[in-house]
């Protein structure tokens, strides 16, 4: 794959546009059929952010993909929309290696418009929360409890809306996303989200990684009625990655993720700013970051898998 920050797919002469998110760009293939394009954007506290973090994409598509054959082979039944890594025909030979290991074929779903977030370790807005009223989402939890520690009865669902790109999501009860989706639908999508952060977390704890948090989006296969999982999952991007080595109850731990620019960001004064451009020192460091997350929960080389997967 061509090496280089891609933050804007342009594939329209090939391939109709149907939507652009913070990071995917989606096209139709065929009715049946749409293409992933994972690019390089990378946005914090709802922001998109005017650099790019080089090779950020075909990071997060092939930890995805990693995780839809390690998840699937764990938990019978689990259907994803997951469908090849190969390019489209109508990808024209001249861009193809831009385009390679940042984008997957998957299904085209009706994808619900929750979002599934789980919560081992109360961190983040979860801890903010506590510390206000004791409760995370509005679901009581156990008082004493210290930052960054484990929930003592196991994680929490705490769902929220899908928020269209640059408004926030709402976080909301579980009861409150029953009445969005259904109940059914509802308690199938906890219920799958629990199960695949537990099999998630006992995998990468094995790999010197804890799962802090995370958020899992499902869509509906109408045809079968069945919950599939869908988009992306337990990246750097959507997850709270901790090294399982500097975890301390108490303290908030280094992150495998993008929380090295929030905290730029915000000792900045920045945070939530449009247009901010982010220094090469801090891109650079966001990138062997994201680098370090997959060669651990892979157990890949990131240089030895371009070349595996390159065209």
């Amino acid at each position: 794959m061509a090496s280089g920050v891609l933050t804007q797919s342009d594939l329209q002469g090939s391939l109709p546009l149907v939507s652009r998110g913070k990071v995917r760009d989606i096209y139709k293939i065929d009715d049946q059929t749409l293409l992933f394009v994972t690019t390089d954007r990378i946005s914090c506290h709802d922001v998109i952010l005017a650099r790019g973090i080089p090779n950020k994409g075909a990071l997060l598509s092939l930890i995805t993909v990693h995780w839809f054959e390690i998840l699937s082979a764990a938990i019978p039944g689990l259907r994803t929309h997951f469908l090849t890594l190969d390019l489209p025909e109508q990808i024209p030979v001249n861009v193809r290696a831009q385009y390679q290991n940042r984008s997957m074929q998957v299904r085209k779903l009706e994808v619900f418009q929750i979002e599934a977030i789980v919560r081992g370790y109360i961190t983040g807005s979860a801890w903010a929360s506590y510390r206000k009223d004791g409760t995370v989402c509005g679901i009581p939890i156990q008082p004493g409890l210290k930052e960054s520690e484990a929930f003592p009865d196991g994680p929490i669902y705490t769902p929220s809306t899908k928020a269209a790109v640059g408004h926030k999501d709402e976080n909301i009860h579980p009861e409150k996303a029953k009445e969005i989706i259904g109940a059914r639908y509802a308690e199938r999508i906890e219920e799958l989200a629990l199960s695949l952060y537990r099999h998630a977390a006992a995998y990468a704890h094995e790999r010197g990684i804890i799962i802090a948090d995370t958020k899992f989006e499902f869509g509906l296969d109408k045809e079968t009625d069945e919950v599939v999982l869908v988009d992306e999952v337990l990246t750097p991007d959507n997850s709270r990655f901790w090294p399982a080595d500097r975890y301390k109850i108490g303290e908030s731990p280094p992150s495998f993720d993008k929380q090295l620019l929030r905290d730029w960001l915000t000792t900045q004064g920045l945070a939530g700013k449009e247009g901010v451009t982010v220094p090469d020192e801090v891109v650079a460091k966001t990138e062997e970051i994201y680098k370090e997350a997959f060669e651990r929960l892979t157990g890949r080389t990131w240089s030895a898998t371009l070349a595996d997967k390159a065209i």
